[in-house]
């Protein structure tokens, strides 16, 4: 009876039926000890039906059984299975202690491919500390253990981990091309299932580092055609390994966040990004904009300067200067968005995808409308409308349609203008983003402004129109005193008027203030 039982676990782990692999080991290992390979597979479909307490304590048990079965290498490529898991888990200390076991039990032994998947977690830490000379050495060493000893998931390993450390060092072309190079095996079926996994979790984080929206389309059709393969499959269900894995749960948190921001609940996105946080993912730049749709312009700048102070690479750098874009905006900071927008284009032409070149190109449009430069920001935004299309995400089209209709109003287009803005509008009303309706709402260039007035031009008029003083207005917009003194010279001079209450009359007059607004 037991041995029909272990035969018919043994068939549904070969087909990738988890739940029934791991029914029948169970009622075998229940009774009676169960046979090396066994208890591996064992472990292996508790790993896959999300068990990860349960398939760390079996893989530990197959650990001591390699030891005692002279079989160190296969007990080293355990200890590093086992202290990854331990170190995605944020269990640092158990992590490096079995990192440190598989470390002691190669290092006196011969050449082997259990070398190479130890060199993963040191290429990883090269990785992650910019060291990418380091890390693409240590992928490079990785694949040659790989081709000696016809071992392709360490081979696929290696040319993942080139192929990241290639594009976060500039060579875009050349990563991209390795990382697809690399997937040509999982495809094929010749990685182990579980690195396989990781492999395509790797990928998908990087098309979102590089905000490479098509390809990261294709591959996430690619992990579903994969994760159909397996049944009852807890892990690798959607991309990651969420049930295991603290980093890509935090990410998770933040993503919540910034979905929540977008549509306007404050609350919630407060509540997500400080589990993010508490998890180790930094809320920014999501958390600086929800302070800048909540008005503290102040905390925002802060917050991000702060983080752009401590971030690293280009591409870590890249959102928090698109935000910083925003946080110009909002200030009226013609020189911060141009400083942020000649940093973001510097990483487009190294980086050059699509969603790179169109955060640039959008970045640069905005900087021009805050130097009152309507004509130079309309072919960049209109750049990044086509990019944005083009790469069909609809909400960040629209946001960036509704500068494009700012600019469209201060050269006098009105028409195209009203296109575009009301384009916007219909996107955000579907989607649900409040925070972007409420800009638009609030836009004042979405009024008829007379004299070629600027957008900034255009709200310190409606102030003044309402009585404040220049202070007032400067605490308002957040912006100095100056800078209201030379907007209130430029408004003087675009309008023929010689006082504020003349300037006030044409307000009214055009609808920007009173009852026709």
């Amino acid at each position: 009876m037991a041995a029909a039982v272990l035969d018919e676990a043994r068939q549904a782990y070969a087909t990738h039926r988890w739940d029934v692999a791991h029914e029948g080991f169970a009622a075998v290992a229940a009774t009676s000890e169960l046979e090396v390979g066994d208890l591996a597979a064992f472990a292996d479909a508790a790993w896959w039906l999300g068990r990860t307490d349960e398939s760390l304590e079996l893989s530990e048990q197959l650990y001591r059984r390699c030891l005692q079965g002279d079989q160190t290498p296969a007990a080293a490529r355990l200890a590093v299975e086992i202290g990854f898991l331990w170190l995605i888990r944020g269990e640092q200390r158990i992590g490096a202690g079995w990192i440190s076991r598989a470390n002691r039990l190669l290092a006196e032994a011969p050449e082997c491919p259990e070398q190479g998947y130890l060199g993963y977690l040191a290429a990883w830490d090269a990785l992650t500390t910019a060291r990418f000379d380091d890390a693409q050495a240590i992928a490079q060493q990785m694949q040659a253990l790989a081709a000696r000893y016809d071992d392709p998931t360490l081979g696929a390993m290696g040319l993942v981990l080139e192929g990241l450390a290639a594009v976060r060092s500039g060579e875009v072309t050349r990563g991209l091309a390795l990382c697809d190079e690399a997937m040509l095996p999982v495809h094929a079926g010749d990685v182990v299932p579980n690195w396989a996994g990781n492999l395509y979790c790797l990928i998908m984080a990087l098309c979102f580092e590089l905000a490479d929206i098509e390809r990261a389309r294709a591959w996430t059709d690619a992990t579903e055609r994969w994760c159909d393969q397996f049944s009852n499959a807890a892990m690798f269900t959607g991309i990651c390994p969420v049930p295991v894995a603290v980093e890509v749960v935090a990410a998770g948190y933040y993503e919540i966040g910034e979905l929540r921001r977008a549509r306007g609940d404050d609350a919630g996105a407060e509540q997500a990004f400080a589990r993010a946080h508490e998890l180790g993912r930094d809320p920014q730049p999501g958390l600086a904009l929800l302070r800048l749709a909540q008005g503290d312009v102040g905390a925002a700048r802060a917050a991000l300067q702060a983080a752009l102070a401590a971030a690293g690479p280009p591409l870590t750098r890249m959102p928090l200067l698109t935000a910083l874009v925003e946080v110009a905006a909002a200030s009226d900071d013609a020189e911060l968005a141009r400083s942020s927008a000649q940093e973001l284009t510097r990483i487009a032409t190294a980086f050059a995808t699509p969603g790179i070149r169109a955060r640039a190109a959008s970045a640069t449009g905005i900087a021009h409308l805050l130097a009152g430069e309507p004509e130079q920001a309309l072919a960049p935004l209109r750049d990044a409308c086509r990019s944005w299309r083009a790469l069909r995400c609809r909400c960040e089209l629209a946001r960036a349609q509704s500068r494009l209709a700012r600019a469209l109003d201060a050269v006098g287009d009105r028409e195209a203008a009203a296109r575009e803005r009301q384009q916007a509008r219909a996107t955000f009303e579907e989607l649900g983003a409040q925070g972007d309706l409420a800009a638009l709402a609030g836009d004042p260039a979405a009024r008829p402004a007379p004299g070629g007035l600027t957008d900034r031009e255009v709200e310190v008029l409606c102030l003044v129109a309402d009585g404040a003083s220049n202070a007032t207005i400067a605490d308002r917009l957040t912006i100095s005193e100056r800078t209201v003194e030379r907007h209130v010279s430029n408004i003087f001079h675009k309008l023929d008027v010689s006082s504020r209450t003349q300037a006030a009359r044409l307000a009214f007059d055009h609808g920007l203030v009173g009852g026709t607004t």
